[in-house]
């Protein structure tokens, strides 16, 4: 609003999205024609990613259905991003693939509203080594053999950290 005559894209995760998804109606209300990438990857893949690294095997991360088994190791819940982005008053589509992934842009960059595009991403396609490490706690008391594994890990990082300064 600061800047409208620049354009604005958002990229969001579905996890993200439905905890936030009522500011499409501010965006739609206040006339803002911003532009919504919205992964749809079941849940929290980042988070899960991160939990799977401390030996929590991504525990409540993923949108599944609870079972017998008294585990959310059903099936997984679909929803319809598209219709909840449009049930919110946002010109919403579907892109599978880098060819429509552009062309939904193309068409939003032309469009005077807000646009969700919704992209079905493979949750488990992690991003490759990148020189660095996020230094989050592990338990030091578990009985899980991953948690004592990632402990372990930890510690042997935590002697290789270097402050940064500038």
């Amino acid at each position: 609003m600061a800047r409208p005559d620049r354009r604005v894209y958002v990229m969001v995760g579905d996890g993200s999205y439905l905890m936030m998804a009522q500011e499409i109606v501010t965006a739609v209300q206040e006339g803002l024609a911003i532009t919504i990438l919205l992964l749809d990857n079941h849940g929290f893949a980042s988070i899960g990613g991160l939990s799977e690294s401390v030996g929590c095997a991504g525990f409540g991360t993923e949108y599944r259905y609870r079972t017998a088994s008294g585990h959310l190791d059903g099936q997984p819940i679909a929803i319809d991003y598209v219709a909840s982005a449009a049930a919110l008053g946002a010109h919403a589509v579907s892109a599978r693939n880098r060819t429509e992934i552009l062309v939904a842009l193309r068409q939003a960059r032309a469009s005077d509203t807000t646009t969700v595009i919704v992209v079905p991403v493979d949750r488990h396609q992690r991003v490759g080594g990148y020189e660095s490490w996020w230094d989050v706690a592990v338990a030091e008391v578990s009985e899980m053999p991953l948690v004592q594994a990632a402990r372990r890990h930890y510690d042997i990082m935590r002697t290789k950290e270097r402050p940064f300064l500038t």
